[in-house]
Parts: structure tokens; C-alpha cells; sequence
């Protein structure tokens, strides 16, 4: 009988395992290694920061460009509206996104008072007219009475005149007697007076015909005047296209009763547009006329120049206009948003580190990168731009310095990078 097996059991000793106190005591040196390293390249620095999670610029030298960034939209710079001419009623030709040409009749009103107003003066224009003409034939015969009484006299006066030398010549032959010859000359003088007085009366009978035909004259000159204002405003009640391009909004309803002056449309001028960039106000100060501008529209990048100011501010913002440089520019719509760079100055070989969050701290400390260390240092800030900070005093070309927030920094002098 077998009682057990521990005839056939035998004892193994186990061989001493080096591998894992070796790999113990390798990591507790480097640690000490890496902390004593840490300890003598940086004594004073408190906070540790993940270097992969910072941005760290170098400072150059360079043109600085000082801009503004800006966003907007398209606008038509010539956008004008359509009005009613006179009270009426209104007949739309166009509809809304309708494409128009200059001079094309885009509505019509219908003014049956203009219209009554303007067959009245015709009809009083024709009356006066024919005043005129009968006045024309009036002159005509009185001044052929007065030339009829002008001869009549002249004959008078040469009968006197005759009678008079015949009895010159009769009283020294002694044929009449005295009383005759003192006759003749008095129907002599007598003839004469009365040819002078008819040479008055046709001279100013002439100057007061001339004087009523003009008063007719001028009375049908400035009915004429009248009727044609009328006329004209019958012609303006079709209301013309002042510009070629589309309708935009329709501001009455067709067949609409409207006032006179009222806005019937609005037309934009397709080959007019300018970009409306909203500015902070901050800047307001530093905005000029004629500054240079680029515009991003869609995936097209052209220029332009600040062609207005708004004088007032609104919501922290001013108003401004950009012209472009070139009218030929596709595919852009009203109201379409863009972005802007409005490029106020530009500065040569300027000191300058590209711009980041570490402005937040005021500007005037910055981190220096050294190795593993960074150092906190004072430095002084100039101009800034969109991308760039102009660096005055404090740091020099070359130098590596945190861009990123400083908040978790807690104003440390050095921060050790790991």
C-alpha cells in the first residue's frame, strides 16, 4: 500500500531575482538626477508648465504693419428710390429682383386731377391765342386809319400850302383884296397844326398797338409756360429708371392710391458697390481718408481706400465706407459679409514678437525662454497689429519668449518647462 507521495517530492531552490531591484533603484536615481538638475538650473522657479502646452515666439526685426481687423458687408454705393411724380394711382411694370435699364419706364400714376388741370390751360392757351390773333387784325386796321388820316392831312396842307402862294401872287397883281390873302395864310397855319397833331396822334397810337400785341404776346408766352410745366408733369407721371441694374424692394402695393413725393422702389446700381466695416471704437481716433484697405470677399482678395467716416458711434462701433479699387469684381451680392484689414501705418525694421495672449498681462512683462527655464522680465510694448507687437525696451533679437496666457503663471520670476 502507498501512503503518500513524499518519497517522490524534492526540494528546488529558487534563484535571488536581481532584475526588479535593479530597475527600482535605477528609477529613484534619475529622479534624484532630474530634481537635483531641475534645483540647480532653477532655484527660484515655483510653478512647473507643461512646454508642449505653451506658444513661444521668437523676437525679430521687420516691418510692422499697424492694422485693424474688421468685419462687414457689401452695400450699393448708388442705390436710389423711385417717387411718385403726383398724387394717384400707381401701376408696378417691375417686380422685385427685375433687371432694369436706364431711362425704362418702371411705373406709372394715374392722375385724372393733373390730367383735367392740363386740357383746361390747353383750352385757355387756344383762347388767348385767338386774342391774340384778333388783336394782330385790330392794329393792322387801326393803323391803317391812322395812315389814312396822316394823308388826309398832308393833302390839306399842301391845298393851304397852294392856296396860300396862289394868294401871294393874286394880292400884288392886286386881283383879291387883303382880307383874302390873311384868309389863305390862316388855312395855311391851320393845315400845318393840324398835320403836326395827326403826325402825334399816329405815333402814339402806333406805340399803344405795339404795347397791347406785346401784352397778348406775353399773356400766350406765359400760358404756353404753364402748359408745358403741366405737359411735363403728365410725361413724369411714367416713371423712369434713374440707373441700370435690379430692383430691390418694392415700397407700395400695385394699383396703390400714393402721395405725391412718396417712395415707390428702390433700384440698386450693380456697378456700384462699397464695403461697410464696422470699427471698433477704440480706433476711432486713428481712422483716416484714403487709408488703404483689404477685403476678403468669399475666396477674392482685393484693395480698396476709406472713403467715409460715420461721426457717430453706435454700440461701441463706428461706421465706415470702403471704395474699391477696381469695379470689375465678380460674384458679390448685396448685404454679402466680408472681412476687412483697414492698414494704418507701417513701420520699418521694427522690434517685434508675434502677437499672443500674454498682451492680457498689460504689456509690460513678458517670460523668456532659457532651455528649461523661463524667467519673467520686464519689458515695454509699443504698436500692435493683427499679427505682430512691437517690442521697444526689455527684450532683443533672438530672444524666446511665452506668448501664451500668463494667468496660471501666478507672477512667478521663473517657471520651470518640462
Amino acid at each position: 500500500m502507498i501512503r503518500d507521495t513524499s518519497a517522490q517530492d524534492q526540494v528546488v531552490k529558487q534563484k535571488p531575482n536581481f532584475v526588479k531591484p535593479a530597475l527600482l533603484l535605477t528609477g529613484v536615481l534619475a529622479v534624484i538626477t532630474w530634481t537635483g538638475f531641475a534645483m540647480i538650473n532653477s532655484d527660484t522657479a515655483t510653478v512647473s508648465v507643461n512646454k508642449a502646452q505653451l506658444k513661444i515666439a521668437t523676437v525679430i526685426k521687420g516691418d510692422l504693419v499697424r492694422d485693424i481687423s474688421a468685419t462687414g458687408k457689401i452695400v450699393a454705393a448708388n442705390a436710389p428710390k423711385a417717387y411718385s411724380p403726383e398724387q394717384g394711382f400707381v401701376t408696378l411694370n417691375v417686380k422685385a429682383g427685375d433687371t432694369v435699364e436706364k431711362g425704362q419706364v418702371i411705373a406709372e400714376v394715374e392722375s385724372p386731377e393733373l390730367n383735367n388741370n392740363l386740357k383746361q390751360q390747353e383750352s385757355e392757351l387756344a383762347r388767348l391765342q385767338g386774342e391774340l390773333a384778333r388783336s394782330e387784325l385790330d392794329a393792322r386796321r387801326q393803323a391803317l386809319a391812322l395812315a389814312k388820316t396822316l394823308d388826309l392831312a398832308q393833302v390839306e396842307l399842301n391845298a393851304a400850302e397852294r392856296e396860300n402862294r396862289r394868294a401871294k401872287i393874286s394880292i400884288e397883281k392886286r386881283l383879291i383884296s387883303q382880307i383874302d390873302l390873311e384868309k389863305a395864310v390862316d388855312d395855311l397855319a391851320k393845315a400845318q397844326l393840324t398835320f403836326k397833331h395827326a403826325e402825334q396822334e399816329v405815333a402814339l397810337a402806333k406805340d399803344t398797338l405795339a404795347f397791347e400785341l406785346q401784352s397778348a404776346k406775353s399773356q400766350v408766352v406765359r400760358q404756353q409756360l404753364v402748359v408745358d410745366e403741366l405737359m411735363r408733369q403728365v410725361s413724369n407721371l411714367s416713371v423712369k429708371a434713374s440707373v441700370s441694374g435690379i430692383v430691390g424692394n418694392l415700397l407700395v402695393q400695385p394699383k396703390a392710391l400714393v402721395n405725391k413725393n412718396q417712395a415707390l422702389l428702390t433700384l440698386v446700381d450693380l456697378s456700384a458697390f462699397e464695403a461697410e466695416l464696422q470699427v471698433p471704437e477704440s480706433y476711432a481716433n486713428d481712422l483716416g481718408i484714403g487709408m488703404e484697405v483689404e477685403l476678403k470677399i468669399g475666396s477674392e482678395q482685393i484693395k480698396g481706400t476709406l472713403s467715409a467716416i460715420s461721426p457717430e458711434v453706435n454700440n461701441r462701433e463706428v461706421t465706415t465706407r470702403v471704395r474699391f479699387a477696381k469695379n470689375d469684381i465678380s460674384n458679390i451680392r448685396q448685404n454679402q459679409r466680408l472681412s476687412g484689414r483697414i492698414l494704418l501705418e507701417n513701420r520699418d525694421d521694427v522690434l517685434m514678437v508675434k502677437r499672443g495672449s500674454f498682451l492680457n498681462a498689460g504689456g509690460y512683462v513678458a517670460y523668456k525662454v532659457n532651455e528649461d527655464v523661463a524667467e519673467r522680465v520686464e519689458i515695454n510694448t509699443g504698436v500692435t497689429s493683427i499679427n505682430s507687437v512691437e517690442i521697444l525696451a526689455g527684450l532683443k533679437t533672438g530672444d524666446q519668449i511665452i506668448i501664451s496666457n500668463y494667468d496660471t503663471f501666478k507672477n512667478a520670476d521663473a517657471i520651470l518647462l518640462r
